[in-house]
């Protein structure tokens, strides 16, 4: 076994999906490391969706200014590394082993203080802290893992905060209405702040600007001070008009589809613009702007990995993320026949995800993700067959069996005739993982 396997197994032992939401050991660890996250400003995102996209947007418009970066994002799709990105790309296994090392037995002197170890989670983000901080990098873009207030993430406690939409999701731990969660997320938001948000609903934007008034924040709404003013289909995604805190930028071509991720372009600029010091007297160069964003991927996201027939990996999880996803197939892809491959973990709105689905896919099979979280394959296809009917339900206990099946299903449809033929496998960011390893063979 290599370093690199020794150290993922190292930090898999602390529990991959154990939550504990206690923000003072991680601040007690980053205090007997030297506070590492204090050697950089930090952009930090919360959200209920669009936030890693979003990120790696914020990332690419930075890198094109000539800004070293180091970007923290969650959960990864194909190895540890890719959650910690040094100038946009995964750290080395080199360093994170170095890294980790570094760490651990501090982590150690904490662990041995407390009832309960630090999490994954936990370890994740202080090593992403302490690898910028070695870098070194001059900004960190930073993803909350889950919720914002009691995120390990939120001891970097930044000047630019960015609030992505806001809708319901993990409610068994941030709260059961749109307010709760807005609080819990809101929480990111420390003294002095500027706050860039999203369109959110008048529910999620009451404590939002309750604790920008309590924190003294500075605050840049989507639809008043920035937002799309065009978009325009293109081959391989489509073309800006993005009203920015600064002006208007104008022929952008961003190589992703779907209106939500124009809305995250807008708030991308205006996070990069509020960073670097954009506003009503300067705007920044728009060909810098324009060379930032045609660097932008977002892997599993709408992520094309085969053709004829088309197959697509996207990770909506929750109803707003799949809105959003119906939406953009229905006007970048127009197939006339889709099969979905459909995996979701026990604790997501199953039946709101496949409500949104069934007007788009002519089939479905349904399978479970590598999770041990995930919804059991009868317990799905139960719930699958009450919105689409048993007649359009395939059920497959794997997924190499469920792709497979797909695939069949799709190219027997359609009369030999594979254009407008497609094959969408989604429900969960592990469904996306779990095939994507499969696909990219």
């Amino acid at each position: 076994m290599s370093e690199y396997d020794e150290v993922t197994a190292a930090l898999e032992q602390r529990g991959f999906t154990r939550m504990v939401f206690d923000i003072r050991k991680i601040r007690d660890l980053m205090d007997v490391l030297g506070s590492p996250q204090r050697a950089y400003p930090a952009i930090h995102l919360t959200g209920t969706n669009g936030k890693t996209s979003t990120a790696r947007m914020i990332d690419a418009l930075l890198r094109a200014h000539g800004v070293h970066t180091g970007r923290y994002t969650s959960p990864h799709l194909e190895t540890l590394r890719e959650r910690i990105s040094l100038d946009g790309e995964p750290i080395s296994e080199e360093r994170l082993v170095s890294t980790y090392r570094e760490i651990e037995p501090l982590a150690s002197l904490i662990d041995a203080r407390n009832s309960e170890p630090l999490t994954y989670f936990d370890m994740t983000t202080a090593m992403a802290y302490a690898a910028f901080a070695d870098a070194p990098v001059d900004v960190a873009v930073v993803e909350v893992g889950l919720g914002g207030e009691d995120d390990a993430t939120n001891v970097i406690e930044a000047g630019v905060c960015v609030l992505t939409p806001i809708g319901l999701d993990h409610t068994e731990w941030l709260g059961d209405t749109i307010e709760d969660i807005a609080w819990a997320k809101a929480g990111i938001i420390h003294k002095g702040a500027t706050v860039v948000t999203s369109l959110q609903t008048e529910e999620a934007m009451r404590p939002i600007l309750e604790r920008c008034a309590e924190m003294g924040a500075t605050l840049a709404r989507e639809g008043s001070e920035f937002g799309v003013v065009e978009r325009t289909q293109a081959v391989g995604g489509q073309v800006l008009t993005l009203q920015g805190l600064g002006g208007v930028y104008d022929e952008i071509f961003l190589p992703l589809f779907g209106q939500h991720q124009a809305q995250n372009a807008a708030t991308a600029l205006a996070a990069v613009e509020a960073f670097l010091g954009a506003g009503k007297d300067r705007q920044l160069q728009l060909d810098l702007i324009r060379e930032g964003f045609a660097q932008v991927d977002s892997p599993g996201r709408l992520e094309r990995v085969r053709s004829a027939p088309a197959i697509l990996l996207d990770g909506a999880h929750n109803p707003h993320g799949m809105a959003a996803t119906v939406s953009a197939l229905e006007e970048e892809f127009a197939f006339r026949h889709l099969v979905a491959v459909v995996a979701v973990l026990g604790d997501k709105d199953a039946s709101g995800l496949l409500d949104l689905l069934e007007p788009v896919a002519a089939r479905i099979v349904v399978t479970q993700n590598s999770s041990p979280r995930s919804m059991p394959v009868a317990e799905l296809a139960q719930v699958a067959a009450g919105i689409f009917g048993e007649d359009r339900v395939t059920v497959a206990q794997t997924m190499p069996d469920a792709i497979e099946e797909a695939v069949v299903l799709a190219e027997s449809d359609t009369s030999g005739e594979l254009s407008g033929v497609g094959v969408l496998i989604t429900g969960s960011v592990v469904t996306v993982a779990d095939a994507r390893k499969l696909l990219k063979r």
